[in-house]
């Protein structure tokens, strides 16, 4: 396919006026006398090149998406049609609360569903996205124990946690003890117990883990750390696993952010925009960013009265369309909510039991929403590298899965079905999964090539994150 630069045969699609603009106001270094050297077709030249592009990227609509832990379920659209209704989309963010009522109330009733949701007692939406949620909640505890005049500096963070998080604690200025997992690829409470001290701020959980497993001991994790005078920081990037089930708050967890780009069905491609509430007991409700959305009885006010809030954490408040849809997903779900999460831990044990015959499954356990396979005996036996593999999905119409991740498994496939999936479409990834399989012993040359359908084959990964080309060179 030529690039549009290629393409370009002079003809002006569009000329906003025939008059000579006088720039004689502008000094004459600012002025440019050569041409731009900017492509020039067509209208409906223009419009067939970027539909043909548009075709080539990989979406939804067109295949299945085991990503692991983003949770890249389908997004409906009424939700998408509901967010840029024109009375929201023309709502400005410096209007006054009376102007705004109904942004407000939605805002405000989304609150207290997540409090619902989650078990706790306040809640703010500023967030713009998890690792967001997961500093603000952090700079929460660090303000807590300001207040209360300790000065704590050690987090807790398993090696299984979510990358962003001992990011997320790092920034905050506190000091990473890493704990390791279990045989079962839970929190080690030996590990914890014997780095346990009156350092230690908090730990950070995810749960289930980023191999798809419950932590079973949480309640006494929950004991340890609270006895100790510490806090539990619960990552939501997974709650798509225990909504209606169980929540944070029946755990024991003082301070939650949830991922409503991945739990409540709303995009996240191309890195945003999402958005990543963070919800608090009753005794850090006074630390959360300013505002927080109020009802007096008769209006919907933005509340900046909060004693000691670490202050506002993102411009105006969030990322209000992620939020528009958001609230109409849990309204479109209602007590269904609970259904998917059962549905996308079924999946998920599907997926497993079909696919732990050819791969290896490092902690055969009952999964939740998602589990993690390893590659490492293909690449031992036939030379065929979890990098291959997901290079050969993509010539099967699906989306690669999260790959060496977490880090705690060699050659690791995090494959996350969702709920969104019919038994079909899971039957349809395990026939092609089982195909890669048999190829990896049969021609593992062609796994090592793939892919040999896509429009771009094989490019330097690190290269091209490092150093990205974005110039066309005529």
């Amino acid at each position: 396919m030529k690039t549009i630069f290629e393409k370009s045969n002079g003809v002006e699609g569009i000329n906003l006026t025939d008059e000579k603009m006088d720039m004689s106001f502008l000094d004459s270094s600012l002025i440019r006398n050569d041409k731009i050297g900017l492509p020039q077709l067509g209208e409906l030249e223009v419009m067939r090149h970027y539909k043909e592009l548009s075709d080539r990227n990989f979406c939804i609509e067109k295949g299945f998406y085991p990503l692991g832990s983003c949770t890249m379920k389908y997004n409906p659209k009424v939700n998408e049609f509901l967010s840029v209704l024109e009375n929201f989309t023309n709502l400005h963010p410096l209007y006054d609360d009376t102007d705004c009522q109904g942004a407000l109330e939605l805002m405000y009733k989304l609150q207290n569903a997540l409090k619902v949701l989650t078990g706790m007692d306040a809640v703010t939406l500023q967030p713009s996205a998890g690792a967001h949620g997961e500093l603000t909640g952090m700079m929460i505890i660090k303000k807590y124990f300001e207040v209360k005049s300790e000065i704590r500096r050690k987090v807790i963070i398993p090696d299984s946690a979510h990358g962003t998080n001992p990011a997320s604690a790092k920034m905050c200025g506190f000091d990473i003890v890493e704990i390791k997992s279990n045989e079962k690829g839970q929190v080690d409470l030996n590990a914890l117990k014997s780095v346990l001290d009156k350092d230690v701020a908090a730990i950070m959980l995810t749960n289930p883990n980023t191999l798809g497993l419950f932590e079973e001991n949480v309640l006494e994790i929950s004991h340890l750390m609270h006895e100790n005078g510490s806090l539990l920081y619960y990552d939501g990037a997974n709650f798509n696993a225990i909504m209606g089930y169980t929540n944070p708050k029946l755990m024991g967890f003082d301070v939650v952010h949830l991922n409503l780009h991945k739990t409540m069905a709303t995009p996240h491609g191309g890195g945003g925009p999402g958005a990543g509430p963070v919800c608090v007991t009753s005794a850090l409700k006074e630390f959360l960013p300013a505002p927080v959305v109020d009802f007096d009885g008769q209006i919907y006010f933005r509340n900046y009265d909060i004693k000691h809030s670490i202050g506002s954490v993102k411009a105006f408040y969030g990322n209000f369309s992620v939020l528009v849809k958001a609230y109409a997903y849990i309204l479109m779900m209602g007590k269904n909510l609970k259904a998917a999460s059962e549905n996308a831990v079924l999946n998920a044990n599907y997926l497993k039991e079909k696919l732990k015959k050819y791969f290896e499954l490092p902690y055969d356990e009952p999964c939740m929403h998602e589990f993690v396979l390893s590659g490492e005996k293909l690449k031992c036996e036939n030379g065929v590298s979890t990098l291959n593999i997901a290079k050969a999905l993509m010539d099967e119409n699906t989306h690669p899965p999260t790959v060496y991740f977490p880090l705690i498994v060699h050659e690791a496939l995090m494959i996350e079905p969702t709920e969104s999936e019919t038994k079909d479409k899971l039957d349809e990834f395990v026939d092609v999964m089982v195909k890669i399989a048999k190829d990896a012993a049969i021609n593992p040359e062609k796994l090592i090539k793939a892919p040999h359908t896509t429009p771009v084959k094989r490019v330097d990964e690190t290269l091209a994150a490092r150093h990205p080309d974005l110039k066309f060179q005529g």
